[in-house]
This record gives C-alpha cells, sequence and structure tokens, in this order.
C-alpha cells in the first residue's frame, strides 16, 4: 500500500501498526467518537430540529462512547429519537468496546477473523493467551445482552405503568445505560425522582455492579462454582469491589446523616438505599439519587476516592481498576512485613504486574493534577476547586457524576474533559503505549544507591 506525497513515495508498514495494537485500540475509539459527534451535529438529532452546535455533540459523543454521562445539554430535552438513539447505540459500543462490536459485526456476517485482529482483541480485552478469543467475544456479546434484557424486563415493571408504551423505550435505554456504566438518563434529574424506589434504584446498581465486575468474573463463577477455586483476578476483583461497597454505604451514612439537604430527614431504609446506590454508581456509572451539588466536601472527597479505583478490568467501567488497585494494596503490606516476595490468597504475584499497577497509578495521578490544574486556572473565578476536582475525577473515571458545573464550563475545559475522558477510557497505560516508542534497552548498568523514603 502506498500514498503519494510531494512526487515521494511513503510506504505504509502496516505490519508495524498491527504490532502497536494498543494504538488501534485508541485510534478505534476516536473514529467512533468523531462519527457519533458528525451525526449528533446533525439538525435531526436535536429535538427543536436545529443542530445544538458541533461542540455540544463531540462532548456528548465522547460521553457516550466513553461511556462517561457527562451532559453539557440535558439528554431528555434537548435531543430528538434520533439523537437518543445514536447516543445509546454509542454507549453499546464503548461499553463493550470497539474491538468487541468489530468482531460481532465480522462473526454476524459470518467472516473469519483473522490473527491480527485476534491479537487486537486479546489486547483490548486484556486476555492472557489467543486461545478462544472468538469464543470469549461470543460470549461477552450474549451475557451482556442477555444482561440488559433482564434488566429492562425489570424495570419496564415500573416504567410502563408509569409511562405507558414510552415505558418500554425508558426500560431498554436505562437498562444498557446502567449495565454499560454510563450514566445518561431521559428524566433530566438522573434518578431523583425514584430516590426511595427500591425496584429502581437496585435493578440500576445490580446491572451497574455486574457491568463493573465484567464477563471475566463471572465466567470464571460459573465455572469454579465457589470462592477457593476462583482465579487470582476474580478473587481480587470480588473482594475489592465487596469491600468498595460497604465501606463506601457506611462513610456515605456518616458523613451525610446530618445534611438536611441531602438525607436527613430520610427514613431509615431511603437512607441505606440512597447510600448504597450512590456508592454503586460512584465507582463506574453516572446516576444519582440526590442532588450531589448539595452533599459535603468530605463525602465528595469520599466519592472521588472511589471513582479513582473504578471497576474492575475488562469491563464496562473506567477507574484504575479494583485489581490495580488490589495489587498496590496487597505489595506494599508485603513491604511492610519485610517480605520480599509478593503473594495473595496463596499466590505469588509477578513483579511485572506490581510495576505496571505502580504505572497505571502514577500515569492516572499525573492525568487528574494536569487536567485539574488546567481547568482550575481557567475556571478559578466561577467555580470551586472541589467542583473542578469532582468534574475531573468523574471524567477519567468515565463516571459521569457531577455537581453541577458541566455545561457552564467553557470551550477549553470541555476540550480537556474530553481528552481524559478518552485517557480514562481506553487506559492511560494503553494511551501511554500506544503514542511512546517502546524500544527495549539492552544495555545493562551497575546499580545506583538512592535513599528513599
Amino acid at each position: 500500500m502506498f500514498i503519494i506525497v510531494n512526487k515521494g513515495v511513503i510506504k505504509l508498514k502496516k505490519d508495524k501498526i498491527y504490532k502497536r495494537p494498543a494504538f488501534i485500540i485508541m485510534s478505534s475509539f476516536i473514529v467512533v467518537i468523531l462519527l457519533g459527534a458528525f451525526l449528533l451535529n446533525l439538525n435531526i438529532a436535536s429535538s427543536n430540529g436545529k443542530s445544538l452546535g458541533f461542540e455540544n455533540a463531540l462532548f456528548t459523543a465522547t460521553s457516550a462512547t466513553c461511556v462517561t454521562g457527562l451532559i453539557v445539554v440535558n439528554t431528555a430535552k434537548k435531543w430528538s429519537f434520533f439523537g437518543k438513539l445514536i447516543i445509546i447505540i454509542l454507549i453499546q459500543i464503548g461499553g463493550l468496546g470497539t474491538m468487541s462490536m468489530f468482531s460481532a459485526f465480522f462473526l454476524f456476517l459470518k467472516k473469519r477473523i483473522g490473527l491480527r485482529h485476534r491479537m487486537i482483541i486479546k489486547e483490548s480485552l486484556n486476555l492472557n493467551s489467543y486461545t478462544g478469543v472468538v469464543r470469549f467475544v461470543k460470549n461477552i456479546i450474549i451475557f451482556s445482552l442477555s444482561i440488559e434484557i433482564i434488566g429492562a424486563m425489570i424495570l419496564a415493571i415500573r416504567f410502563v405503568p408509569m409511562f405507558g408504551l414510552r415505558g418500554i423505550w425508558l426500560s431498554i435505554f436505562h437498562s444498557i445505560s446502567a449495565y454499560c456504566n454510563a450514566g445518561f438518563d431521559l428524566f433530566g434529574n438522573s434518578m431523583e425522582g425514584f430516590y426511595n424506589d427500591p425496584l429502581v434504584l437496585l435493578t440500576i446498581s445490580g446491572l451497574v455492579i455486574v457491568g463493573g465486575l465484567g464477563f471475566i468474573v463471572f465466567s470464571d463463577l460459573y465455572e469454579s462454582k465457589n470462592f477457593k477455586n476462583l482465579t487470582l483476578h476474580s478473587k481480587l476483583a470480588l473482594t475489592i469491589s465487596l469491600a468498595l461497597l460497604v465501606s463506601g454505604t457506611i462513610v456515605f451514612i456518616v458523613l451525610e446523616d446530618n445534611n438536611v439537604q441531602s438525607i436527613r430527614d430520610f427514613s431509615t431504609g431511603d437512607t441505606i438505599l440512597t447510600a448504597f446506590f450512590q456508592s454503586t454508581v460512584a465507582r463506574t456509572a453516572g446516576f444519582s439519587s440526590i442532588d450531589l451539588a448539595n452533599i459535603h466536601h468530605s463525602t465528595a472527597f469520599m466519592l472521588m476516592l472511589l471513582m479513582f479505583v473504578g471497576a474492575s478490568p475488562a469491563s464496562t467501567g473506567g477507574g484504575i481498576k479494583t485489581t490495580t488497585f488490589g495489587i498496590l494494596i496487597l505489595s506494599t503490606l508485603s513491604i511492610l512485613r519485610g517480605e520480599n516476595r509478593f503473594r495473595a490468597y496463596k499466590r505469588s504475584i509477578k513483579i511485572e504486574i506490581i510495576y505496571r499497577s505502580i504505572a497505571i497509578l502514577m500515569l492516572s495521578l499525573g492525568i487528574i493534577a494536569i487536567s485539574s490544574f488546567l481547568i482550575s486556572g481557567m475556571e478559578h473565578e466561577r467555580f470551586a476547586f472541589i467542583d473542578v476536582m469532582f468534574e475531573v475525577f468523574s471524567a477519567f473515571a468515565t463516571v459521569g457524576t457531577s455537581r453541577g458545573i458541566t455545561a457552564d464550563l467553557s470551550l477549553f475545559s470541555h476540550l480537556v474533559l474530553i481528552v481524559v475522558m478518552i485517557f480514562g477510557r481506553v487506559g492511560p497505560f494503553t494511551v501511554a503505549y500506544a503514542i511512546s516508542n517502546h524500544k527495549k534497552n539492552k544495555i545493562q548498568y551497575a546499580n545506583g544507591q538512592v535513599i528513599v523514603g
């Protein structure tokens, strides 16, 4: 394949591109985002028949494809049915992954998936081998659609009596949005109208949890039958997820119990339900059952920590991931115990995994710090730093919860958040690997002494 430029010939080395699956993964998300932005910028996508502008279209397409949920215009009021349909399609593509959807399309056409594409799929799903990659993708699609259908059927029990036939569309939209951890809603105020409705909030929470754990964990649960036989990955993902859900619920109640603007006047049942729901969606999805602009700063900071950890690998959620957080905690404890090997559940952890976890942590903190600095510098006269930080954490972890400032941010801040959302969905390590010139250094140097701590 050749391209002629200024009478010269540039040969595109396709083999080198295919050897960098991280670059293809990142590029595929960008292509989907741009296509989505183009469609949302059309007049037909707007409820009043006039384009909402490319800035709004680009931000919404990015938020949907990166399954974030941050919005600059009211999804329920500003987008037409066509626009909402485009948004939910982008959510489905972004939630299951561009490579998985690409594979599903080829499988539907009964086309053979070659080794190069299997390599890219393996990298996008964080699998350990090429064996069974195609079958794995099939199972992901079937599992995901099944869960979304079940979720829609349960939500329809509430929505159809309330909204008639429109309730079917609302059930499908919110089931997909919840399972894909996107947080987009068609009510205009997220789930605030259902703050005391266990059927709706627990169904949304269940979909978010299942999507956030990922198919790998559920496949392992199905095959292993009990916790002892699970892989180390599944044990860490389940343990950390449960610990964060429980601790997040308890801390939310403790911090907000005296806040008259949030849950002080709620019944005991509604208080627990609200705290559990916010603890669940804070890690992965952008729903809310109360106005988060009214919570204490300490509560907002706690939610930011939950956002930062996020969901599990190969799931529909973002963050640094539960297993990364678990590895960092366990390796720290091992060092404090004076051990020279890292272990968990009677299994050793490779040093390469420790290195990767540290790299993900540092890259993530760097992205959040730089983005917060840039946006705060632009918006410091209008918005408090805690609100800006909350927005950045939410964008990076592809959560989508906000303290109500997203729509009022400047174009520059919106562009920063767009980049942050892409980094968060693709993964900071994957993006860094995609754009870096990674070459193995074969030179060996003598050890040097450095004092730390």
